[in-house]
């Protein structure tokens, strides 16, 4: 009896310690777990999942499909292929060293500090406007990145993969911007090479909100085959006024996403200091004769165009490319480099 109660302690002990022993390394295993996992996080060298994305806008008015609300999206893992239309957050996820892209919208033209994706180990999804559905479906991405221009197909790309909206806004455009970095630095492990990366922008907004304290007035406007458009305060250039500094020479200017009919008469009327000039026309891969339409008797006649004071921007860049890392850099540069 002695020797059966001995043994039934012995047995009993020893059940106690591998338990705790095991109840041990599981603590440390999931201790070691949750302190590389934040580690990782405050190091900015993984992202802590599940995360939820929500979109850089809630929803946005499309002139075929209507008013398109987004929805947040959760992810369980980081996406490993992604696929991306928007220019200007591909840009973005460059400057970041993001990898894992496996389809952009090649069937535009891509901005020439892009022009690597043309490569065919990216596949094609499609243009700007025009998503092919079948093709980005054989990919089987793990997110989809879309921006205003496929935003009549966002119920259609649903159905493919998770799709986060990462577009700029016309009525918050620099704040969306920042709000499509956050998201790609937060989802892809990368918040202090984002950090890193905008702090280039502080000497160059310094710099140009400095050159437009020289002007008194300035319009921002867009040519298209012979036509003028111009923008305001409200409009999709909005910052130009807000961010940069430059003094708009009107604040009648009606909103739209395309700008408003200027006439050449109306922009000798307004007669501003410095005037800017968005090429579509060169945006759009045609042929353009910006500076004989605009250089023309009447415009010779302005106070821009009297001083050497017209500045014409480049098209794809702020155009098609906008809403990027580089690509908004790039545009303050461009200005710099024109005015100084």
């Amino acid at each position: 009896m002695k020797k059966w109660k001995l043994a039934s302690a012995m047995l009993a002990m020893s059940l106690m310690l591998t338990a705790c022993g095991s109840n041990e390394e599981t603590a440390k295993e999931e201790t070691k777990q949750t302190t590389t996992a934040k580690d990782q996080a405050k190091e900015g060298q993984a992202a802590v999942y599940p995360m939820t994305v929500s979109s850089t806008t809630t929803s946005v008015e499309n002139e075929e499909a209507g008013t398109i609300n987004f929805e947040d999206v959760t992810f369980e893992t980081m996406p490993e292929k992604i696929a991306v239309f928007d220019y200007g957050f591909l840009d973005t996820l460059d400057a970041l060293g993001v990898e894992g892209v496996v389809g952009v919208a090649k069937d535009s033209s891509l901005p020439a500090n892009l022009e690597e994706y043309a490569d065919d180990k990216y596949k094609s999804i499609g243009g700007l406007k025009e998503p092919l559905l079948e093709d980005i479906a054989e990919l089987n991405p793990d997110v989809i990145f879309i921006s205003g221009r496929q935003s009549a197909y966002y119920d259609q790309l649903k159905e493919i993969a998770p799709v986060v909206f990462i577009g700029t806004s016309q009525d918050d455009y620099w704040g969306t911007f920042l709000a499509s970095v956050d998201t790609a630095a937060k989802m892809f492990g990368k918040e202090k090479e984002a950090k890193e990366y905008l702090a280039k922008y502080d000497s160059a907004l310094e710099e140009v909100k400095a050159l437009a304290g020289n002007y008194e007035t300035s319009l921002v406007t867009m040519y298209d085959q012979g036509n003028l458009s111009g923008f305001g305060k409200d409009s999709r250039y909005g910052y130009m006024y807000d961010v940069y500094g430059f003094k708009p020479v009107t604040n009648d200017i009606e909103s739209s996403s395309h700008g408003s009919n200027f006439s050449f008469e109306a922009l000798l009327k307004f007669d501003p200091q410095v005037l800017f000039v968005i090429d579509r026309t060169a945006a759009t891969g045609e042929k353009s004769n910006i500076k004989a339409d605009m250089e023309n008797e009447i415009v010779k006649k302005t106070q821009a165009y009297k001083n050497n004071k017209i500045v014409y921007l480049d098209g794809p860049l702020w155009y098609l490319s906008g809403g990027g890392l580089q690509s908004e850099l790039a545009k303050i540069e461009e200005i710099l480099a024109e005015l100084k």
